[in-house]
C-alpha cells in the first residue's frame, strides 16, 4: 500500500502533530524553533491551510527531520516500488511537484525527483541543510540555483553539490518546466 503524502491537509497536518507530540513540544516550542508562527502551525495541524516547501523544510528542520522523511514514513518503504506508488507532493503556492523516488532507513540516501514550473521559485533556508548533502542533478530544462553569494544556472545534464549550508533558492527563470533529481545524504 502507498503511503503517499499529496495536498491532503490532513495528512500532512497529523504528521507534524504526530511528531511534534513524540517530541514533547507545545505550539510555541516548534514556532520557536522552526521559526513558523504559533498561529500558522495551529491552522496547519487543524487542516486550516495546506503549508508550502519553504514552511514545511522549517518546520522538518526543527523536528530534526529532512522534508522528505517528515511527507513520508521511511519504515514502510519496501525494496521495491513503482512510480504509481512513489510518494508525491505539490506545493500549493509554487506547484512546484516533488516525487520521493527514494527513501528507506536502511541508507542514509534519499532521491527525489523535482517538476519546478515555469516562472515558480522556491526558497531553502540554510537550516535545512544542517544535517545533509546535496547533489543536485537536471533532467530537463534550466534551472537556476541560488546558494547565498553565489548563482549557477544548470541546464539539461549539469549537476551541482551544495557546499556549505547557506540560505538558497531554486528558480526556473524560463516558459518551460525544469525536471531535476535531488540526491541527498543524510548525515546522523
Amino acid at each position: 500500500m502507498s503511503n503517499i503524502v499529496d495536498n491532503s491537509s490532513a495528512l500532512i497536518s497529523r504528521r507534524i502533530a504526530g511528531e511534534r507530540k513524540t517530541h514533547g513540544w507545545s505550539l510555541a516550542e516548534l514556532a520557536s524553533r522552526s521559526g513558523v508562527s504559533r498561529a500558522m502551525l495551529s491552522k496547519i495541524e487543524r487542516c486550516e491551510v495546506s503549508p508550502t516547501a519553504s514552511v514545511l523544510l522549517r518546520i522538518a528542520t526543527a523536528l530534526d527531520m529532512t522534508l522528505a522523511e517528515l511527507l513520508t514514513d521511511a519504515r514502510e518503504e519496501p525494496r521495491f516500488q513503482a512510480r504509481a506508488d512513489q510518494p508525491s507532493w505539490i506545493d500549493p503556492a509554487t506547484d512546484y511537484h516533488r516525487r520521493q523516488v527514494y527513501l528507506t532507513s536502511r541508507l542514509p540516501l534519499e532521491l527525489v525527483e523535482v517538476i519546478l514550473p515555469p516562472q515558480a521559485s522556491v526558497a531553502i533556508p540554510a537550516s535545512s541543510y544542517a544535517h545533509i548533502r546535496q547533489v543536485v542533478w537536471v533532467l530537463e530544462g534550466i534551472l537556476t540555483i541560488a546558494q547565498g553569494d553565489e548563482t549557477d544556472v544548470l541546464a539539461t545534464g549539469d549537476r551541482l553539490e551544495f557546499g556549505p549550508p547557506a540560505d538558497s533558492a531554486f528558480r526556473n527563470d524560463t516558459n518551460m518546466p525544469c525536471r531535476y533529481l535531488v540526491a541527498v545524504l543524510r548525515q546522523r
